[in-house]
């Protein structure tokens, strides 16, 4: 009886307390979260070295960051030289190989790795006394060899050659070179050139110069005792000689006179990289800094901001837009709103960008996008304090960017104090949109007429042109200056006869390619088959069937082990368009392929042919001297994204009188793939099972 009388009243007066709240009110926040960082103890060793130690005893890890906090140093014609410092730092010492030195640190679970001035290590807490000596040891005493050298040098170049039609790559280069010079460290970018430039012995002097203790700090966190840490890293720093880095000068840079559009044209780019840029002298001193952030945030800080809003969701324009705000204490930082769109409405896209740009430089934000974004800021700098590494790099902030001793403690309370004017005075500020540079990559015969018409704020807007390494060039002549009576259908017919001729293409009812390769470990074979309107290839990895693609009447499908995918109708309807015993036929009667000239393929004059498509965009490349086809690139782009392949043809052999390329090679996600002939059957018995 006496425990019921206890639940009733319970229940009543959860009742009431239920009664006295307003539901339709939202409750007021709480008071921001105590924010109680651990303050590193520090101590610096005779040569300049600064070690800071903060103890966490939670997990039984160790962390070890090891910066050098050195000014920007240009390379010149050597640019490319601390890359290579970089690569060869890691690789053993002058007292351990590399092969031991590597199998030594898979052996105690732990990871380190070293940039040009930097190294980080992590380890179990009892494994650290090790951990850091043999970090040590590779900083102070790198083993650097020439035929490492030689193996890293040649692995850069080979990563610079695959940059050489990449948008993406070349419009990043373009747009720092544009923005601080080629002659500035912010600018400058390596080449072939540059790095054929570099010797050993130009990586021996880089390495001497510059990573040095004077500017260098090394944060230990995790679960170590201040004294212990003392000891072992005296041990195995002391050795360390004290030198400080050469200083060095370099110009100041300097905005755009006025907003303009700097072009690149990348004649294979199937989007156009869309950059709006200016130059900030921002730092993290700085009274405004939080409220620079807060306002980069809220222009295009994520998927709720307002680029993305706007050129993706409201627009459909891109798979993503957003804008970035940098911090620097060397040199000016940058201010970048960018995207990647599709080439018809790249000039849509620059005005939209600069719209909202102008935007939030001109009218307050709204109360609850400020209150949203500093949730945001709010939920991810708690959930960042879980790490390790985030309080590392809070202490070296502290400590390298002159910042006071409460700036993370009292970060959320800073956040919460920021208003509206706040935001506006920081875009004023730091959003330059009366001199701003837009940097625009891409296919300059699709997207430059309508560019050139781009007008902002009643003004059209000047462009001036660049090729891909930032150099001033004469604007794109796109004419085309082709032989007369060359068009599509000669090229095609010269593709016909140099086959085998079209009489006897016209008399093959099917057709059977395998062709086989090695990627990855594993044997890679595709096996097609062709009627005049029916397709399938088949891709099997080690003789098991991996996926396939199938084509036949109104269906078009991929297929996987027993499961059918149906493809998009507008990638079918551009499909039928290459439907046939070879592409070349359904291409002849299409009457959107256009001649677009010639371009030069394994250093031979090619022509070359478009044949456009809502989702799948074809280019065919055919020999001008033997009328071969010697190169195929597919453009597909579904749902904002876009996916290139790119197959060449080689070394052709004749099969029953008709010539086949003996030798593909094309892309397979990230690697290149060479797959040579195996069987090739003209009038092939096919089956309807075939295709199903």
């Amino acid at each position: 009886m006496k425990k019921l009388y206890f639940t009733l009243v319970l229940i009543l007066s959860t009742i009431a307390l239920s009664a006295q709240i307003d539901r339709s009110v939202m409750p007021k926040p709480g008071p921001s979260p105590e924010i109680n960082l651990k303050d590193p103890q520090r101590f610096e060793l005779i040569n300049g070295l600064k070690v800071l130690v903060v103890e966490n005893h939670k997990l039984p890890r160790v962390s070890i960051q090891l910066t050098i906090d050195n000014p920007p140093v240009a390379e010149g014609d050597k640019a490319g030289v601390s890359v290579l410092t970089g690569s060869l730092l890691g690789n053993g010492s002058k007292s351990i190989s590399k092969d031991d030195f590597i199998e030594e640190v898979d052996f105690l679970g732990a990871r380190i790795n070293f940039g040009y001035q930097s190294a980080f290590a992590s380890s179990l807490s009892k494994y650290f006394p090790r951990i850091l000596e043999l970090m040590a040891d590779a900083a102070i005493n790198p083993n650097f060899t020439q035929e490492e050298f030689d193996k890293e040098k040649a692995k850069f170049i080979t990563g610079l050659k695959t940059e050489e039609k990449d948008v993406s790559a070349i419009a990043n280069r373009v747009r720092s070179a544009l923005a601080y010079g080629t002659n500035h460290p912010y600018g400058e970018f390596a080449t072939e050139e540059t790095v054929n430039n570099v010797t050993l012995a130009d990586v021996e002097r880089f390495y001497r110069e510059l990573f040095v203790p004077a500017n260098a700090y090394l944060v230990v966190i995790g679960d170590v005792k201040f004294d212990d840490v003392k000891e072992l890293v005296t041990n195995s720093f002391d050795d360390w000689i004290k030198a400080a880095p050469p200083s060095l000068g370099y110009s100041e840079p300097v905005d755009a006179q006025y907003t303009q559009i700097n072009f690149v044209d990348v004649p294979n780019a199937v989007q156009s990289e869309v950059a709006v840029q200016n130059l900030v002298n921002l730092k993290m001193k700085d009274p405004d800094y939080l409220a620079a952030l807060v306002t980069n945030r809220i222009l295009g800080g994520g998927g709720e901001a307002r680029l993305f809003l706007n050129l993706r969701e409201d627009k459909g324009y891109t798979y993503g837009s957003y804008s970035r705000i940098g911090n620097d204490k060397y040199a000016p930082s940058r201010f970048r709103a960018t995207a990647s769109v599709r080439n018809i409405v790249t000039d849509s896209a620059v005005v939209e960008i600069l719209k909202e740009v102008d935007r939030i430089t001109k009218e307050p934000v709204s109360e609850i996008e400020l209150k949203n974004t500093k949730a945001k800021y709010i939920g991810n700098f708690v959930l960042a304090l879980e790490q390790p590494s985030t309080i590392a790099r809070y202490a070296l902030n502290i400590e390298t960017e002159g910042l006071p001793k409460d700036f993370y403690k009292t970060y959320l309370e800073r956040i919460n104090t920021i208003t509206v004017e706040d935001v506006q005075q920081a875009a004023q500020k730091y959003f330059h949109i009366n001199n701003a540079r837009i940097v625009v990559a891409g296919k300059g015969s699709e997207v430059l007429e309508n560019l050139e018409k781009v007008a902002f704020n009643g003004r059209t807007l000047p462009i001036s042109y660049y090729d891909k390494y930032a150099n001033s060039v004469e604007k794109p002549n796109y004419e085309i200056a082709l032989p007369e009576g060359v068009n599509v259908k000669s090229v095609l017919d010269s593709y016909f006869e140099a086959i085998g001729g079209k009489a006897a293409v016209d008399k093959i009812q099917s057709l059977k390619l395998v062709y086989e390769g090695s990627a990855m470990g594993s044997t890679i074979k595709t096996e097609e088959k062709r009627t005049a309107d029916k397709y399938v290839q088949t891709t099997f990895m080690n003789d098991a069937p991996m996926m396939g693609l199938i084509a036949k009447g109104d269906e078009l499908f991929m297929k996987q082990g027993g499961n059918k995918v149906p493809l998009p109708p507008e990638m079918q309807q551009d499909m039928k368009s290459t439907m046939g015993i070879f592409p070349e036929q359904g291409i002849a009667l299409n009457s959107n392929a256009k001649l677009l000239g010639t371009e030069e393929v394994d250093g031979k004059d090619a022509y070359k042919i478009e044949v456009p498509g809502s989702t799948v965009q074809a280019t065919y490349f055919y020999d001008v001297e033997s009328g071969l086809k010697v190169k195929e690139s597919t453009v597909i782009t579904m749902n904002g994204q876009t996916q290139n392949q790119e197959v060449n043809y080689k070394e052709y052999q004749e099969v029953d009188g008709i010539k086949f390329p003996s030798v593909k090679v094309g892309s397979m996600g990230p690697q290149m793939i060479e797959t040579k002939l195996l069987e090739a059957v003209i009038n092939v018995e096919v089956n309807e099972a075939d295709f199903e």
